[in-house]
């Protein structure tokens, strides 16, 4: 064959030679020292990505792809396309070893004195071309890329020569039909449509299967030129389809009936039928997985693609590999629970407001980390024209960090709280201590830094609403969230462990940037994707136990071989005896306390922690059961507008987040159900009770020592209106017994009382002795009634034991004669 292809191709290019002067036996040299095999390369293939329905079945969100094309196999085939392809593209294909001698030496002879290369190509160097042109769309590099096509598809002779010579090689590897299968499944149909599969789902909705002779006809006169009879075109658009019907009926069909592919009968019924194509347009990009709400998370597993280091070295590589790489992506997604989310997230939050109002929900599994539902309440679209005119519209995922959807996150509130909890019990401390929860300026100084040395200054903080609840357990602390409370927990601490701590729960910015661990940090200035803060409740359901989140189940490859993805790895956060106690004063939170309207009662236990952030402006519910665990963001995307001050959609605004935490869950508890939280750790829970020192009459200092030696720490509560003398204590609160570690506030006396001495039966002058041995001065009593003779005193207010203030105070004395 290399014999026969040499005289062939001196015969083509010898009337060239004659003009330029160069021997003709250089060129036979020229073509026995060019690569005598081209090794097809994997073709590119869409990426197809899934979610799971009820029955366990796949559904496809979206298909991305550089190449629209699904490889098929022979018998997948219409055996018309077979037909046709080799009747108009070349009829010899299964007599030649790869040049057909006759069309080339016709060829050579028109083309004897031009540069063309046109005209002789068979199948095989059809598909050689093809292979070339593939392996050059699939270099990276732009410039190399556009060299090496232009190198596969220039119109000369040594190209020509090139494609000869692989084309022989080609059929000495393959057999006719794979060589013929592999052109099918590589040739182009026009835009970005590849390979016959694709073709006949886009242009006709049918597999290629199903292609009739009418329908196969016209898909291989595409082939000839593919952008020019491509029939997606609309008539008054252009002639495409007019033309593409003129090729079918004078080229395709023709020379079907005279290579005795078909019947006259069904060549008359094929001429009659017109090109009425059926354009079903591709899944294509995250968009069309708005269908099942699903874009944001589709949007999600594309990021994951672009950045994990499990589909390639770089971004580009890995965007490349998964638009080409024919993916089958069955990703972790619950239809169930992405619509159950969704119906609550529409019910409760519309998709644009007065204000750039945003919400988002994520679902995230204990124990696995899989993210089983992720909706906002925004469409997709990464359409830059279509995000500027419909504000419903976002390319922008609210619900992951800015890597992962361009969000960079938002304040989560007294969400953050409970890595203070964390924290507190992990050192010792219990649920039954008792924390001063009363609003004040706090020392800066006070709160231990181990990592960057402390602060400085003062913070003034308040309670939400104001309230000065006094001294409180910390369970009731978390229950009712109360802020300076969890200030002073903090100040006994430290900052840096707590920071530690809650990256041990996988929190982190949004941004990319460290955590902030200053005093503030501690209610929840942080910016923090839900996705993130649903992982770390989702840890403390999971004994403690953290795991990263995944979104992808399995992939498998265009060959169905499956690859490696990344994996959920799990760490402890906190021990088992921690998390569990943790529950319950997060149990409480929403039994009893700020979440109570998140509550399903559905007989599931769950447990969370609500946030608010200044202003108002971002409002969370996070919370879980064994089996699921849900984050609930409802805020300004951009701005400060309250959101528990606005009525939206006829409800308070700081309620939304209750409202659809409740509708969702109540039905995902429905499928996933729940059971009961390990017990607590008795001692975190009670701790250990003491006796609190009797520190009565003793001075300030005295009384510091006294509880900082019993195991408390101290408070000064400040002076009292109290009988006792001046700067000495009064009484502290608690008092009897307390958990060690437990606050005690003291409070000193400001020697401003009296006690009534006991002034009945005596007569005024005695009474006078008596009310001044007490230390109430004269000036402040009144007598009613006689004070000469028998006169005796029968009563006084206030009465005999009860406090009077020294000065400003009246003690009224009453009398009668004896």
């Amino acid at each position: 064959m290399s014999a026969i292809a040499g005289i062939l191709v001196t015969a083509m290019v010898t009337p060239a030679l004659a003009v330029t002067g160069i021997a003709a036996n250089n060129s036979i040299g020229m073509f026995e020292n060019l690569p005598s095999y081209i090794k097809p390369d994997a073709l590119a293939e869409k990426t197809n990505i899934y979610a799971t329905q009820s029955d366990g079945t796949p559904i496809l969100l979206a298909s991305v792809f550089e190449q629209n094309r699904e490889e098929v196999g022979w018998d997948q085939i219409s055996q018309f396309v077979k037909d046709a392809v080799v009747a108009t593209e070349d009829p010899r294909f299964y007599t030649h070893g790869g040049v057909d001698i006759a069309s080339t030496l016709r060829a050579a002879a028109g083309n004897a004195l031009e540069t063309s290369a046109s005209g002789a190509s068979t199948i095989s160097m059809q598909y050689v071309r093809n292979i070339q042109v593939q392996k050059a769309e699939a270099i990276q590099d732009e410039a190399q890329r556009q060299a090496a096509y232009e190198e596969a598809t220039k119109t000369t002779l040594d190209r020509k020569l090139k494609e000869m010579k692989l084309a022989i090689g080609l059929e000495k590897e393959y057999s006719k039909d794979d060589i013929l299968l592999g052109y099918l499944n590589i040739a182009p149909f026009g835009g970005r449509v590849y390979g016959i599969q694709s073709a006949a789902q886009y242009y006709y909705g049918v597999n290629a299967s199903d292609l009739t002779l009418a329908q196969a006809a016209s898909l291989v006169a595409i082939v000839n030129a593919p952008n020019d009879l491509r029939i997606d075109v609309p008539a008054e658009e252009g002639t495409n389809i007019a033309d593409n019907q003129a090729r079918r009926d004078k080229d395709v069909l023709p020379a079907m009936l005279k290579e005795h592919k078909i019947t006259q009968q069904q060549y008359d019924e094929a001429i009659a039928t017109p090109v009425t194509p059926n354009i079903v347009q591709p899944s294509t990009g995250c968009q069309t997985a708005n269908a099942i709400a699903a874009g944001f998370f589709c949007d999600y597993v594309t990021h994951i693609v672009k950045n994990d280091p499990t589909f390639g070295a770089d971004e580009d590589t890995r965007w490349t590999n998964f638009k080409t790489g024919g993916y089958q992506i069955y990703t972790t997604l619950d239809v169930d629970l992405q619509n159950a989310a969704m119906s609550a997230m529409n019910t409760y939050v519309p998709k644009t407001y007065d204000f750039d109002l945003g919400s988002s929900l994520v679902t995230v599994q204990p124990g696995t980390g899989r993210v089983l539902a992720m909706v906002q309440n925004k469409d997709f679209s990464d359409d830059p024209e279509v995000t500027a005119t419909n504000l419903g519209a976002s390319a922008v995922n609210y619900s992951t960090d800015f890597e992962y959807g361009g969000s960079t996150g938002f304040q989560v509130g007294s969400t953050y709280k409970i890595f203070t909890l964390a924290e507190w019990l992990k050192t010792g401390h219990s649920l039954n201590d008792i924390i001063n929860g009363n609003a004040g300026t706090l020392n800066l100084s006070q709160f231990k830094d181990s990592c960057t040395g402390g602060n400085g200054g003062t913070y003034s903080v308040k309670n939400d609403g104001g309230s000065n609840p006094g001294n409180v357990t910390v369970r009731t602390a978390t229950a009712n969230s109360v802020n300076l409370a969890f200030l002073r927990m903090a100040q006994k601490l430290d900052q840096c462990e707590i920071r530690k701590t809650a990256e041990a729960f996988g929190v982190h910015r949004a941004d990319g940037n460290p955590l902030g661990e200053n005093p503030a940090d501690v209610l929840g200035t942080n910016e923090i994707a839900p996705l993130t803060m649903a992982a770390a409740f989702a840890a403390v359901a999971n004994d403690g136990i953290y795991c990263t989140p995944v979104a992808i189940d399995k992939i498998l490859d265009s060959s169905g071989n499956e690859l490696p993805v990344p994996s959920s790895t799990c760490t402890e956060a906190v021990a088992p005896n921690v998390a569990a106690t943790m529950i319950v004063a997060l149990g409480d939170v929403i039994n009893s306390g700020t979440a109570t309207l998140s509550n399903p009662r559905d007989g599931i236990p769950h447990f969370g922690k609500t946030g608010t952030t200044d202003s108002e402006k971002d409002t969370w519910f996070v919370g879980a059961s064994t089996e699921l665990a849900t984050a609930v963001w409802v805020g300004n995307v951009v701005g400060t507008v309250s959101i528990r001050n606005t009525s939206i959609a006829g409800n308070s605004g700081g309620n939304l987040r209750h409202y659809i935490w409740k509708q969702y869950m109540t039905d995902a508890d429905g499928k996933y159900g729940g059971t009961d939280f390990p017990a607590p750790d008795s001692t975190l829970l009670n701790g250990v009770r003491v006796q609190i020192p009797n520190i009565e009459g003793m001075s300030l200092d005295a009384a510091r020592a006294a509880l900082t030696a019993a195991g408390f720490d101290f408070d000064d509560g400040g002076t009292i209106d109290s009988t006792a003398a001046a700067g000495t204590v009064d009484s502290s609160s608690p008092s009897g017994t307390a958990t060690r570690g437990s606050t005690i506030t003291v409070y000193t006396s400001n020697g401003e009382l009296r006690t009534v001495p006991n002034l009945v039966g005596l007569s005024p002058d005695a009474a006078r002795k008596a009310i001044a041995a007490a230390g109430i001065d004269s000036g402040q009593v009144t007598f009613s009634g006689p004070t000469d003779g028998n006169a005796k005193v029968t009563g006084s207010s206030p009465s005999a034991g009860e406090p009077i203030r020294y000065g400003p105070d009246r003690l009224r004395v009453t009398t009668k004669a004896g």
